[in-house]
Formats: C-alpha cells, structure tokens, sequence
C-alpha cells in the first residue's frame, strides 16, 4: 500500500514453545503432552506480523537477543515484510513465552522477557524518525513501563495516535492513559483496571474511560468487543461464530487488525468488525503468528459472515 503512513509497533519479541494438552493441568499436577511446536510470538510482533500479513506498511522497534533464536526471529520477521530498521541486538537471551494450548483452545502463558526488558527510552528517542512518519502506533506491557510512559509522551508531542494492549496488566500511571487513544483490555485485565468485576460491559468499559483514556475496547473473547470513547463511540460488536482450536494471540490479531482498519479511513465499529473477522480466522488456526490471515483470506471470510457494511 504504498503513500500509507505505516503503523509502528513498538514492543516483545519472543519465540513461543507451545506444549498442546487435553487440559491445563492444576498446580503440582504433570499431564502427558499431546503435540509440542515452536512459533514465532511476543504480543508486539504478533500485532505487527498481524498488520504485515494484512499488506500494510508496518515497522517495529524493540530488542532481539545475540542468541540463535534471536537470528532466527530477525529472519522470520522480515521474510513477512516487517521492516525491522528499529529493532536493536542485546546480548544475552531474546525474549521466550513458554505456552500451554489445551484441546478446547484455552492457554496459559509463561514469559521470559529476555531481551524484551532491556528495550529503553533511549530506544524510543533514537527512533523519534520512525516514529514521526507513522500514522498510528501499537504498544502492550512487555518492555518496561518507563519505555511505555515515555513513548506515550513522544506520541502525545508529534501527534501520533497511541493503542495500548495493557498485557501483562499492571498499574499505570495517569500520565499514560491521558495520552493514550485507545486501550484495549480482554476480559482478565478490564477486570483488573476497573472498579467492578460482575458489572456489565457497559460499565466496566465507564470505569476504565474514566482513568483517563480517549477510548476503551474490552476484548471479550467467543462474546465480542464493546467500545467505548469520549467522542460518543459506544458499541458492542459480536464476534463471529467459528470453531476456535487455539486462541494464542487473538487479541494481537485483533489490535493489529483494528489499527490497520482506522488507517484504512473505516470507523472505530467497522475497524471493529474488522478485527473482529481477523481474530476469528486466527483462532481457527495453530499458533500465534503463522495464524495471521491474509486481507484476501478476511474478504472473503467477511463476504461469507458478515451482515454489517465496511
């Protein structure tokens, strides 16, 4: 697409083992494995695989560790179109999620950030360049959180839209929220951010906007999304019916998949149903990142499924 200013993901890189299961097993507990694969993952390189599988400009900025699985990220990342000029080499350890996927598509989720935690302001500021192109920026909670606060303020100054995924959630200053367009919290982490944990979507939704926000889309998995904005968004957009086998970064999808949306000049609620379309796709598939579907694969799955006019 080119002339598009490109989205710029500014966040993890990991690579993901993922052990497949019946079931979760309980604290202490040992369950017999049913598969065992290795993906390439981090929520910020799924959104930004998410956007690139999409066929818009994309460009991250974060860290990769001098270790075999940080070449074989780097390769990985730029063999489907991620401009990876802003993502630096620590040595030591890149980033590593270690994932349990069971038969009915839940997961539980390990991190070793690696890498990941040593991604700093100063890496922002040295990329204030791409960061002044951009059209929208993506960022979530697995680099620090003075890297994140300091980015929100750079985004703030150039006028740069901010969508922050606040996983893994933690408290976040004011300073932060105020600068951010739109947060965008599943069903754990809303829990975390607002006042009540039984109130409708409605409400809990209220309660996060109220922190400081511009806007707030609660991701509510096999449910839907509702938004919420101080510019009188208030929807909620049901998902779409599929049979899910693994829901590893279907939230990424979606966060990757809504920003290319707004840059594609669709509404909040269109780039909604959007991503809405993208996360479906991916859950029908194994895996965080080789889940991604394509922009023909969505139009067509959209033509199938949906009744709301993009």
């Amino acid at each position: 697409m080119p002339g598009k200013k490109p989205i710029i993901v500014v966040g993890s890189i990991n690579l993901d083992l993922v052990a497949v299961t019946e079931r979760i097993p309980a604290v202490g507990e040992t369950v017999l494995g049913l598969d065992f694969q290795i993906h390439p993952g981090g929520k910020g390189a799924n959104q930004a695989v998410a956007v690139a599988r999409l066929g818009y400009p994309v460009c991250m900025i974060g860290r990769l560790g001098n270790d075999a699985f940080g070449s074989q990220l780097r390769t990985h990342l730029q063999s489907v179109g991620v401009d990876l000029s802003g993502v630096a080499t620590s040595p030591g350890a890149s980033g590593v999620a270690v994932i349990e996927v069971s038969s009915k598509g839940e997961n539980s989720i390990i991190v070793a950030p690696g890498a990941n935690a040593k991604v700093t302001p100063q890496d922002v500021t040295d990329n204030l360049g791409i960061i002044r192109q951009a059209g929208m920026v993506l960022t979530q909670l697995e680099i620090p959180l003075e890297t994140v606060e300091h980015l929100a303020s750079v985004c703030a100054r150039e006028n740069v839209p901010l969508i922050l995924d606040p996983a893994p959630a933690r408290e976040l200053p004011k300073a932060i929220l105020e600068k951010t367009q739109w947060l965008t919290p599943n069903e754990l982490e809303a829990a975390f951010y607002s006042s009540g944990h039984s109130l409708p979507s409605a409400q809990i939704a209220q309660s996060i906007l109220a922190n400081g926000c511009r806007g707030v889309i609660l991701k509510l998995g096999s449910q839907g999304v509702y938004l919420t904005s101080r510019d009188g968004v208030d929807e909620f957009v049901p998902a779409f019916r599929v049979k899910a086998v693994d829901t590893t970064a279907a939230g990424d999808a979606f966060n990757g998949a809504f920003a290319v949306g707004l840059m594609l000049g669709k509404s909040p609620q269109q780039s909604a149903v959007f991503g809405a379309a993208v996360a479906a796709i991916s859950v029908t598939r194994v895996g965080a990142q080789p889940a991604m579907p394509t922009m023909a694969e969505v139009a067509s799955f959209l033509h199938e499924n949906s009744t709301i006019c993009l």
